[in-house]
């Protein structure tokens, strides 16, 4: 099995078609984000789909955070961190309730690997996430969503937690810092991780939060 993550040069490899509704809906996200205001860019574009516009920024968020832990994969590693955590007091185990049902114990790198395959699987099924303009989104749709964006979040919180200073050295922090408040501002929007989820990275969201209201 090759790793997810194999080099520093890691591309993204979702893309959206050009030319589709759900690229116009990317390009109205990236417009709106480029005001500066990120509680506006989030919102729910007049007379668009919910599903449509969740699906969209799932796929975004995805590719921003495959970008920022893709410069850090060589500072998080099997022997800096043995087990995926978010700070001291909270540890991670992976279960896809597919291939595996039980819940294992395992490296953050190992563990971050087996999450964005996952999430990658996820994209890329059709049924799932409809790339075509009129395919209707199944009924579970959402919860699928939710739980995408629910482990997206750990990657983050272990980013900050133990990389912060790696980040720091290679100046990424600003650009960490942008797409982590977009995240969490998209989710509060639409209610789309529970509060004890985010409980690792609550002081930082209220401080990137808070300036904002």
């Amino acid at each position: 099995i090759t790793p997810y993550f194999t080099s520093l040069t890691f591309k993204p490899k979702k893309n959206i078609p050009e030319g589709s509704h759900q690229y116009e809906l990317l390009k109205h996200a990236e417009a709106t984000l480029g005001s500066g205001n990120l509680r506006m860019a989030v919102m729910l574009p007049d007379g668009e789909d919910l599903n449509e516009w969740v699906a969209v920024n799932t796929v975004d968020f995805f590719n921003q955070i495959n970008m920022l832990y893709g410069t850090i994969t060589d500072f998080c590693t099997e022997e800096s961190c043995p087990v995926m955590s978010a700070g001291p007091k909270y540890e991670y185990h992976w279960a896809d309730g597919t291939n595996i049902k039980k819940p294992i114990k395992c490296s953050a790198p190992k563990y971050i690997d087996y999450l964005m395959t996952w999430v990658q699987d996820q994209l890329d099924d059709e049924t799932l996430f409809p790339s075509k303009i009129g395919v209707p989104f199944k009924r579970n749709f959402m919860s699928v969503a939710k739980t995408i964006l629910k482990r997206l979040f750990r990657v983050y919180a272990h980013i900050y937690h133990q990389h912060f200073d790696s980040v720091m050295q290679l100046q990424e922090e600003a650009h960490l810092n942008t797409s982590f408040k977009h995240f969490i501002f998209f989710v509060q929007e639409f209610n789309l991780i529970e509060r004890k989820e985010l409980v690792p990275l609550q002081d930082l969201i209220e401080k990137l939060t808070t300036k904002d209201r």
